[in-house]
């Protein structure tokens, strides 16, 4: 099992990531939530520990851009606010189990094979993303659109795989400033326009119908449009 630790307090982190690696598991560490983000989204854990008060970012605000993003990976909340309405809250950014300090390192792990568990049993993470007939292979980290194979930078590989995940939604330019580039102001760039420019060029030129729209005043769309 790889784990993302985030947390803060220096005995804390060192006891759990201590614990985890003489249990057998792999274990990465930040203090920043800021960080946390950044590791989460970049690199592929099986499950997340996930401090309250972080300098940088706050949990909760960490959870809500991983959700709101698309990653799906299990999320244990450890803090100090302990309360039923503490807990309530963290639940509904999306976190998949709450444990209140102080802990046993016992508890701790048990709750994390819990979550493996039913990650385990539950619905598969789909390997494969289409819109009409443009396709995405994230394990061969390949794009198609009617057959026809799309050479993609990295950058706009993740740009398209946040579009095709939220097919037919449209996305506002903070949505992909937060979780493209992992800005959490607006730079007043026109890095956006530039990259949607250059993805559009790519994924509809003589290749079909027009797939990704601009939403005058709200953002992006993928999808068909009548």
């Amino acid at each position: 099992m790889r784990v993302l630790l985030v947390e803060d307090e220096p005995l804390i982190s060192e006891f759990i990531a201590k614990g985890l690696r003489e249990a057998g598991h792999n274990v990465d560490h930040t203090a920043s939530g800021t960080d946390g983000l950044h590791m989460a989204t970049h690199e592929t854990y099986d499950a997340l520990i996930l401090d309250r008060m972080l300098p940088g970012m706050e949990g909760l605000e960490l959870l809500r851009i991983l959700r709101a993003s698309g990653h799906r990976t299990p999320v244990l909340i450890l803090s100090s606010l302990g309360d039923v309405e503490q807990r309530v809250l963290g639940l509904r950014a999306g976190a998949d189990d709450y444990l209140a300090k102080p802990f046993s390192f016992a508890e701790l792990m048990a709750r994390l094979e819990g979550l493996l568990r039913r990650q385990a049993t539950g619905p598969e993470t789909p390997t494969r993303l289409r819109v009409a007939d443009l396709e995405m292979d994230l394990l061969k980290r390949s794009v198609k659109r009617a057959g026809q194979t799309l050479e993609l930078q990295p950058r706009e590989f993740r740009l398209l795989e946040f579009l095709m995940r939220h097919a037919e939604q449209v996305v506002t330019r903070t949505m992909l400033l937060e979780a493209v580039w992992d800005y959490h102001f607006d730079p007043q760039t026109n890095v956006i326009d530039v990259h949607v420019s250059r993805l559009r060029q790519k994924i509809d030129r003589d290749l079909g119908p027009p797939l990704l729209h601009t939403i005058r005043g709200a953002g992006y769309l993928l999808g068909m449009r009548a």
